[in-house]
């Protein structure tokens, strides 16, 4: 039986795109949620017919009752796994509780270097020479839970952030169906920090 994914967006969706474009031999996406009604990822759940969801913090009294909701509407798809993909929300008690170490979450940084909504640019402005991506289960922290996996990538004399970060962008894709596709055949098993992938 394929393992039921869920995947949160904010914006253009090209995680989620190359997690629907692979061999999906583990896994099925059976949902698609955003924090946006513009999301463009919307877009592209709807060209493979793909239900979808649209959970706005504008639309709740304060981000407790949003967190609250969001776990609802992602529960009614019972999935084994939530995938953040490119979802620019901090999740907080009632996800983690809903779903304990079964959400995945991508970050453009080698870990636990340069956390954080900017990574990019923060490994630029530090003079970095070498950054990544990192595949992580999410905590209740920002960017701090264990990692499932990393992939590093050079940055280049007159790297911006923008050319940097499309760099990232196609090694984290690969990463992110990587781990997902293993995930959703074979789970993983979370000691302390310390996550195995058998």
């Amino acid at each position: 039986m394929l393992a039921r994914i869920v995947v949160l967006v904010s914006g253009a969706g090209s995680n989620l795109q190359a997690l629907l474009d692979a061999d999906q031999d583990s896994y099925a996406v059976v949902g698609v949620v955003a924090d946006r009604p513009d999301a463009q990822g919307l877009a592209r759940a709807d060209d493979r017919g793909l239900p979808t969801l649209v959970v706005d913090p504008g639309d709740f009294p304060d981000r407790a009752a949003w967190d609250t909701a969001l776990a609802h509407g992602i529960g009614d798809w019972a999935p084994d796994w939530v995938v953040c993909a490119g979802f620019m929300r901090i999740l907080g008690p009632a996800m983690l509780d809903a779903f304990p170490q079964r959400i995945v979450n991508t970050h453009p940084a080698l870990l636990p270097s340069f956390p954080g909504a900017h990574g990019v640019r923060d490994a630029l402005a530090y003079g970095a020479r070498v950054t990544g991506c990192t595949v992580h289960l999410v905590d209740a922290g920002v960017d701090t839970g264990p990692i499932l996996a990393q992939a590093a990538v050079q940055i280049a004399p007159d790297d911006d952030e923008g050319t940097l970060h499309e760099r990232i962008k196609v090694v984290e894709r690969e990463l992110l169906v990587d781990i997902v596709t293993r995930l959703s055949a074979v789970g993983c098993t979370v000691e302390g920090r310390r996550v195995t992938i058998p």
